[in-house]
């Protein structure tokens, strides 16, 4: 996946590109905002984003890093990651409210980040940028999720979900075996923070194991979070 690391201090950009490499992203890096942009013109020619990710830094030296993100979401779907040291609600739900996808405080740990840029960059797939039309399902098992129609089946037939279950039952299969913290789950989810949420949580994971018909398919991990297990791994004989 191509990345653009949008960060004007050079020191911290060398030190994430390196690690993003590692895990085989195609960095560029933009140092303001007027480079970050440029770097995003090609799609106001009708063409598709060449990026699959933006990691916005707010701090940047020509412009705010919010009207950045702004100028960004007129030009294209692109997901947009805000990483700052902002770390006040006000500043997260303003970022949000201007069409960021996540928002990640400093100092941040490496693996959530990559997991975050994961789960956008998933997100989009079926999108205005993916350009893909039947393409965008997830299949495990007899359950197939189509993420442009957000439809789900079993054994093709029609689940009706809500719109939280749906994102949540999407969210877990787009990384199956993966465990998923539940401070993770509410920030990708209902985009806010774990206090008072957990019940919710809750309440939501046991109607899918219901609606789905399936109560192995998402196990707790205790004290930890959830993880989707693919149905042939809990198949007897």
């Amino acid at each position: 996946m191509r990345l653009l690391l949008v960060e004007d201090d050079d020191h911290v950009a060398a030190a994430l590109a390196a690690v993003l490499a590692r895990h085989g992203f195609e960095v560029t890096h933009a140092r303001s905002g007027e480079e970050a942009l440029q770097a995003l013109l090609p799609v106001t020619d009708g063409t598709k984003s060449p990026y699959g990710v933006v990691l916005l830094d707010l701090g940047l030296p020509d412009q705010d890093g919010y009207a950045v993100c702004g100028k960004i979401r007129k030009l294209c779907s692109t997901p947009v990651i805000m990483v700052t040291a902002r770390a006040d609600v006000r500043s997260r739900i303003h970022g949000l409210n201007l069409g960021a996808d996540d928002y990640v405080t400093k100092p941040y740990d490496t693996g959530e980040l990559l997991a975050r840029i994961h789960a956008v960059s998933r997100r989009n797939v079926g999108g205005e940028e993916s350009g893909q039309g039947g393409g965008d399902s997830l299949r495990l098992g007899p359950v197939t999720i189509e993420l442009s129609t957000r439809r789900v089946t079993v054994d093709d037939a029609p689940i009706q979900l809500t719109r939280k279950e749906f994102d949540l039952l999407a969210l877990l299969a787009q990384r199956p075996g993966v465990v998923f913290r539940r401070e993770q789950i509410i920030s990708e989810v209902w985009r806010t923070s774990w206090e008072g949420t957990g019940r919710t949580l809750e309440v939501h994971v046991a109607s899918l194991r219901s609606k789905l018909r399936m109560p192995a398919l998402i196990e707790t991990v205790r004290g930890v979070g959830y993880r989707l297990v693919a149905p042939a791994a809990h198949q007897g004989p």
